[in-house]
């Protein structure tokens, strides 16, 4: 376990160079370093960013579409689908190929989950159930390389794209720089910590779960539920300025998205793959059918 003030010496103390001139030298040959991760790049740019969830369609072929009709991003869902590591690993592949991100919410925010979404290729990993600054701290130490955390080595894999390029230093330099991790606060009692985990380096983005969430603040269902929400999201936003890090929000309607767009949250999940396929045909066969 790590502390704040851990974390902070280990990624201030981090000085190894992004791209050397070896790297440099590669490039001018025509040899290919591996991409950036495009959420990552975005959000560094301040650019808002449109995505969606995916929780039904399990094919990688619908990255194509969404890329195709618009959209930033796709937030994929293992803690409530039967996805599997497998289709995953292909998602992340067709959306390294795209250069479309994926992030990836796993079943749980634990070390093994972590390592292994990050060795099949995934950037992007949005954490659920976060409750403390000590469970953000493990999982940052389980995201990135040393010094700044002990990320498990899994040598030339999908991660690194097969790509040999560099030394290892320079690759998990890179890795380091471009892995980016959103957490997701579900509880009441995550919000007493929330300050002290959006302090945390290491930890990129913030956001909340706004269904578990109402449910643990007893609202869920209730004339309350849309405003505590709100109250807890303008709690995630302004930690979020506080401590220089991204504010994700999700979006159940076009109203949604500008209200949050203009509170300055940069990444914006609209709707879901489930939802925009039950409005679509059920929209329709109302038409269809009289």
């Amino acid at each position: 376990m790590c502390s704040v003030a851990g974390l902070e010496e280990r990624f201030h103390s981090f000085d190894l160079p992004f791209i050397s001139r070896h790297l440099i030298h590669q490039a001018h040959l025509g040899e290919k370093w591996m991409q950036r991760n495009r959420m990552r790049a975005g959000v560094e740019r301040g650019e808002v960013q449109i995505g969606t969830w995916l929780t039904t369609v399990q094919n990688p072929n619908i990255l194509m579409l969404l890329k195709s009709a618009g959209l930033d991003f796709a937030r994929v869902d293992m803690e409530h689908t039967a996805l599997s590591i497998e289709t995953v690993g292909q998602m992340a592949a067709m959306a390294r190929a795209l250069d479309f991100p994926i992030a990836v919410r796993p079943p749980a925010a634990n070390r093994e989950w972590i390592t292994r979404l990050l060795d099949v290729g995934v950037w992007n990993i949005h954490c659920p159930q976060v409750e403390t600054a000590a469970q953000a701290a493990e999982i940052v130490t389980a995201s990135r390389y040393a010094p700044m955390g002990l990320r498990g080595n899994g040598g030339l894999s999908a991660a690194t794209e097969f790509n040999p390029l560099g030394t290892v230093a320079e690759r998990r330099a890179f890795a380091n720089r471009e892995v980016f991790i959103t957490v997701m606060l579900e509880t009441g009692g995550a919000f007493e910590h929330l300050d002290t985990i959006a302090a945390m380096p290491g930890i990129d983005a913030l956001t909340l779960g706004p269904a578990d969430l109402a449910q643990d603040l007893g609202v869920f269902g209730t004339p309350d539920q849309a405003r505590v929400l709100d109250e807890k999201r303008d709690l995630i936003l302004a930690a979020a300025r506080k401590h220089g890090k991204t504010c994700a929000m999700l979006c159940s309607s076009p109203e949604q998205v500008e209200q949050w767009r203009t509170a300055g949250a940069l990444l914006l999940a609209y709707s879901s793959d489930t939802e925009m396929l039950y409005q679509g045909f059920s929209t329709a066969v109302k038409r269809l059918k009289g």
